[in-house]
């Protein structure tokens, strides 16, 4: 009798095994440990008149699923125990569209199709004559990967994937949105499907942080593997759709996740990207603020100022690690000199800060203006990014300071001499730590021969790492390096009103959860030139940031400047003493959040996320804005509207009012939550690891540590 034949993919699985089993073993051992150690279910493909069925069976880590190709409109679904999960935009719309001629065309019927090795190929008929798309999808255990590109007469200059957005629930991640109204600074979605997202210039040279990272409520994720600039929009127009186009001819690559949760959807995507390898913030800066003089002076600041606005924080016990100058401190944009009118005696500044307490640092930018007189020797010896229309000239750029020229940190002279001046300032000034500001390079620059604006990212975050960033962290994303440098995170600048809270929360949960775990809001009380907040906003700001894993700070509660009228404001002693509740809850609080910062840096999980990434099955943590998680044990839900009361959902389990002294079942909504001004409500997860730390946090209410075997500071 003959002996049936095994296929090639059972040999090289048998194979494999065989070269993973540890040497030594004998033929016994290697036996018992392959029946221990099945191999997973291989997908299948079953076909029909009408469609194309790829079944990936369920693993012992993933939920498995089904991806139906709809044969006579090129379209996917994707479904998970019988249920739609994600699915393409419907018929007509066209699922892979592409540019040709300032005219979108797109996929219809899939004309020829081959399943070999583990890949469906497909080859698809368009709305263009003489042209087709090839597509391949390659299926795994909780993923698929989806690589498509045109052939034939048509020449597009973008690609693009449309979704129906329905079809996979709500949707999250992006980063940083622009939106129709007012995004990223005064409106953040949450999530993105709620709003309107109308992001152009979508790319690793933007200054929003962002990744081309997305997922759904329905526990699928969609990342796009590319360095080009993209054109995204969620619901744009109302239309909901989300578009996802890249400004490329080349292949578009693409990974949609299929899991059972979607923090199981995020580590998939973190698996790809990196987790942090460190933090950049020591645990000082995550206990105590970093106060920063940009909302509170803008550019009307010198050293007189400046040195008033230290002795008042340290006069009404409003402490710090670090208090930054920003800009406007240099003669010229990249002269890196002092303005010697304004700044008599940077030294003596520096030192006097020092007595105060703090630690001094400084706005620095790698634009060099124009007008500096610097630039005219940048650009002779080379040291500045080229145009991108003309290679023999430097690139120049226009930004909220005028005109300027960029240090091209691929060429490595031009990296030495900037590094060589900027540390010279340091020494000279006693400058303990730096906030890099504006970007790496601009869509207007052409990178150095044999970079990628990617790369840039990467020379930034290398550049960075340097350096005390002094808890203000740096804009650095899309490049693994920016995900495994572990860099604070801060937002874009901000409105000074309530909308602006609102958005710095949601965009909080939206940059922590496309990778960059260790955020801070954007200045406490807003910073985007607006009217000074009023005394609310400001104690409320104040209230959730000291619910998140860093402060960031800038306008006084002592006193601050109305921009608008240069009149000054000056706040009342609740306050002060208030907005010094805050601190001295969130120093509390520090011990809990270092230790969240080490299991970050074990597991890559964010630090602040939203409710359902630790209660996946409470549908109704899904649309919640306004509250979120700090590590297991802690639900923040702070005051974010000039309102009396407040509703607070409670996910499954047994929770602990920090407010009232109590513990309350959850599984439901508190309604007329009270939230007078001093009021910021917390409630602790008793069955959560970390729990009692929290508790204690939540009770204490006099001493500040000083780090984890350090001494108390007073």
């Amino acid at each position: 009798m003959r002996r049936p034949s095994r296929s090639p993919r059972v040999l090289l699985a048998a194979l494999a095994l065989a070269l993973a089993l540890p040497v030594g073993l004998t033929a016994q051992d290697q036996a018992q440990a392959a029946q221990a150690t099945p191999a997973a279910p291989a997908p299948r493909l079953t076909s029909s008149p009408a469609e194309l069925t790829l079944t990936v069976p369920r693993g012992r880590t993933a939920p498995g699923y089904r991806l139906t190709v709809t044969t006579a409109q090129l379209a996917l679904t994707t479904s998970r125990s019988g249920a739609t999960v994600l699915a393409t935009a419907p018929a007509g719309t066209g699922a892979l569209r592409f540019r040709a001629d300032g005219t979108w065309q797109h996929a219809t019927r899939v004309t020829d199709w081959t399943w070999r090795h583990g890949t469906l190929t497909l080859t698809a008929a368009t709305t263009a004559p003489g042209t087709s798309v090839q597509a391949r999808i390659t299926p795994a255990a909780d993923r698929y990967q989806l690589d498509w590109q045109v052939t034939g007469q048509a020449v597009p200059d973008r690609l693009g994937l449309a979704y129906a957005l329905s079809s996979a629930g709500h949707w999250y991640g992006h980063g940083e949105a622009q939106t129709t109204s007012g995004g990223p600074g005064t409106d953040q979605p949450w999530p993105l499907d709620t709003g309107q997202v109308a992001h152009t210039n979508f790319g690793p040279a933007s200054y929003y942080m962002v990744d081309p990272f997305w997922y759904t409520s329905r526990s699928t994720g969609l990342r796009v593997d590319t360095g080009h600039v993209m054109d995204v929009a969620l619901n744009q127009g109302g239309d909901g759709l989300g578009r996802f186009d890249i400004e490329s001819a080349e292949p578009y690559r693409a990974t949609v996740f299929v899991e059972s949760t979607p923090l199981d959807v995020y580590r998939d995507y973190i698996g790809i990207v990196g987790k942090p390898a460190k933090s950049d913030a020591t645990y000082r800066q995550y206990a105590e603020p970093v106060w920063n003089s940009w909302a509170q002076f803008y550019t009307d600041v010198d050293q007189a100022k400046l040195l008033d606005y230290a002795q008042e924080l340290h006069d009404n016990g409003i402490g710090g690690h670090t208090l930054q100058l920003d800009d406007k401190w240099e003669s010229d944009y990249g002269n890196m000199t002092f303005d010697p009118k304004a700044y008599p005696d940077p030294a003596a500044m520096s030192k006097k800060i020092h007595d105060l307490g703090f630690d001094f640092g400084l706005w620095v930018t790698l634009w060099i203006n124009l007008d500096s007189d610097q630039y005219g020797y940048a650009a002779d010896h080379g040291y500045l990014l080229k145009s991108a229309t003309d290679t023999t000239k430097p690139c120049t750029v226009t930004w909220w300071n005028g005109t300027a020229g960029i240090v091209d940190l691929a060429n490595p002279d031009a990296r030495a001499w900037y590094e060589g001046r900027l540390k010279s300032l340091m020494s000279a000034y006693g400058v303990d730590g730096l906030k890099f500001d504006t970007r790496f390079i601009d869509e207007k620059c052409a990178p150095h021969e044999g970079y990628k604006p990617t790369d840039y990212q990467r020379l930034g975050a290398q550049l960075a790492d340097e350096y005390d960033l002094q808890g203000v962290g740096i804009r650095v994303h899309w490049d693994t390096t920016a995900h495994r440098a572990g860099f604070v995170t801060r937002q874009e600048d901000k409105g000074t009103g309530w909308n602006s809270l609102r958005a710095s929360v949601s965009q909080n949960l939206a940059i922590s959860t496309i990778g960059y775990p260790f955020v801070t809001t954007d200045m406490i009380g807003g910073s985007l030139g607006q009217p000074a907040p009023t005394k609310q906003v400001l104690v409320r700001w104040a209230q959730s940031a000291s619910l998140m894993p860093l402060m960031y700070a800038s306008t006084s509660p002592v006193e601050t400047n109305d921009p608008t009228t240069g009149q000054k404001v000056v706040y009342d002693q609740e306050t002060i003493d208030l907005y010094r509740a805050a601190l001295a809850r969130h120093a509390r609080l520090a011990p809990y959040i270092w230790d969240q910062v080490q299991a970050t840096l074990r597991t890559g999980d964010p630090i602040m996320r939203p409710l359902f990434f630790d209660f996946p099955k409470d549908r109704a943590a899904y649309t919640v804005t306004d509250e979120w998680m700090l590590g297991p044990a802690v639900l923040a839900a702070p005051q974010l509207t000039d309102a009396p009361t407040r509703s607070v959902h409670l996910p499954p389990g047994t929770w602990y009012d920090v407010a009232h002294h109590r513990t309350i079942p959850g599984n439901r909504t508190l309604t007329s939550y009270s939230t007078p001004l001093g009021t910021a409500p917390v409630f602790v997860n008793l069955h959560a690891k970390g729990a009692q730390q929290a508790l204690r946090a939540g009770r204490r209410r006099s001493r500040r540590p000083g780090g984890p075997g350090g001494r108390w500071r007073r």
